[in-house]
């Protein structure tokens, strides 16, 4: 059994949402307003992948129970107290479990029984000597959802093999496009392909919950780091299916929307978009440059990214001649898009930032007032809600085994085994 405060949406009062350190109820009409929180998720993930899907959950509502090893370190994401690992797991339960021991995959599959969801990111074979994948497990509850990410898929000839971002990013072709030209392969200053697939797994269990409402049944769910970053390749990997063509890498500039990129100005550099006709012409009337309008080499689009190069340098000229914030002024106005680029610190300061609350406010009973980076979508009724910090390991292990019946003495047994 579930405990009444998660049901409810209810919790100890550690909560804050939109900045401010403040109580929260989520009792009452409140509770309607998470949206998962009819759902109970068993999260067995670890490092980033996993946990990020997780996230996607936990964030609406989802009553979410980390099992974790115990007396295994945190390596699951970096320092417990450190902010990589208390961005990802926040608004969970946890509990130490051993799987390996008889008794601990046995409380196990007596969660897995009311659960709606279990989600893993195990390389494909331990899941199976576990004995904790979806085929094993289903039996139990054949409305189950079961979500798994890999690094490159559950089947195949790399099924085996260990994936990290970085592996994904150079297989996916992510590097080969990044960087400048002849730098040689660049990864991504963030792990996008951990984030991709956490990101679809959780969409594709979502997917699975509403079709269950249909069918009465669950089902597994598979996403792989791999699968995640050729998808995110978008239209550079369209051009080589359609076209054949290989694209390389182009630095600040856009492969194909010309003029876009970064261009100098007297304090610094800003990010300017100026491709299409309509929009090339407002550009160079704010830039006061009706040569850049009359001159053939620049006339058309196809004529822009011919002379790319030529075009990005006379552009360079007239706007470092300004300082950033006119340049961003004058051409906002013009209808131009353009923006300034920003350390981590200005990216918080922004104004527009601040408005959307993606730096939003959570209580941590050690750690104290802290913040971590919010949700990038937003539902007007039924909103996403910081109500739980990151826990400690094994928090609420004794809190959720009595839910499950167990007495102090059994919890003492277990504890005393190292099941727990």
């Amino acid at each position: 059994m579930w405990p009444a405060d998660l049901r409810s949406g209810r919790r100890d009062g550690t909560s804050i949402s939109n900045m401010r350190f403040e109580e929260l109820s989520l009792s009452g009409e409140a509770a309607n307003h998470q949206a998962l929180s009819r759902f109970k998720v068993l999260d067995l993930t670890r490092v980033r992948a996993g946990p990020t899907c997780v996230r996607q959950l936990a964030d609406w509502g989802a009553q979410v129970i980390k099992i974790e090893m115990p007396g295994e370190g945190d390596a699951l994401g970096g320092p417990r107290h450190g902010p990589d690992f208390q961005n990802l797991h926040r608004n969970k339960r946890s509990i130490t479990l051993d799987l390996k021991q008889k008794e601990g995959l046995a409380i196990f599959r007596e969660m897995v029984k009311t659960a709606d969801v279990v989600v893993e990111n195990y390389r494909p074979d331990v899941k199976f000597r576990l004995g904790v994948d979806y085929e094993s497990l289903k039996p139990l509850n054949k409305r189950l959802v079961y979500g798994s990410i890999s690094g490159f898929g559950q089947e195949g000839p790399y099924r085996e093999r260990p994936g990290v971002d970085q592996i994904a990013q150079g297989m996916g072709g992510l590097m080969s496009i990044t960087g400048l030209p002849g730098q040689g392969p660049v990864r991504v200053g963030v792990p996008i392909a951990d984030l991709g697939a956490g990101i679809f797994c959780a969409m594709g269990i979502l997917i699975a919950l509403l079709e269950r409402e249909v069918s009465g049944e669950g089902q597994w769910v598979r996403s792989s780091l791999l699968q995640a970053q050729i998808a995110l390749l978008d239209f550079q990997a369209a051009r080589w299916l359609m076209a054949k063509d290989v694209p390389g890498q182009a630095g600040n500039d856009h492969p194909t929307s010309i003029p876009t990129g970064v261009f100098p100005t007297s304090d610094g550099h800003i990010n300017i978009a100026a491709s299409g006709d309509h929009i090339y012409k407002r550009f160079c009337e704010a830039l006061d440059a009706p040569r850049l309008l009359s001159d053939p080499a620049y006339v058309t689009d196809q004529a822009r990214s011919k002379n790319r190069v030529a075009l990005n340098a006379a552009i360079g000229e007239i706007t470092r001649k300004k300082k950033s914030a006119e340049w961003i002024s004058l051409l906002n106005d013009a209808g131009v898009p353009c923006g300034p680029i920003y350390k981590m610190d200005e990216v918080f300061a922004d104004p527009q930032v601040r408005h959307l609350g993606m730096a939003v406010g959570v209580r941590h009973k050690k750690l104290g007032d802290t913040q971590v980076v919010n949700q990038a979508v937003e539902l007007t009724r039924t909103p996403s809600r910081m109500r739980l910090a990151t826990p400690d390991k094994g928090e609420h292990t004794d809190e959720v085994l009595r839910e499950m019946g167990y007495d102090d003495a059994m919890i003492k047994t277990l504890r005393a085994r190292k099941v727990i």
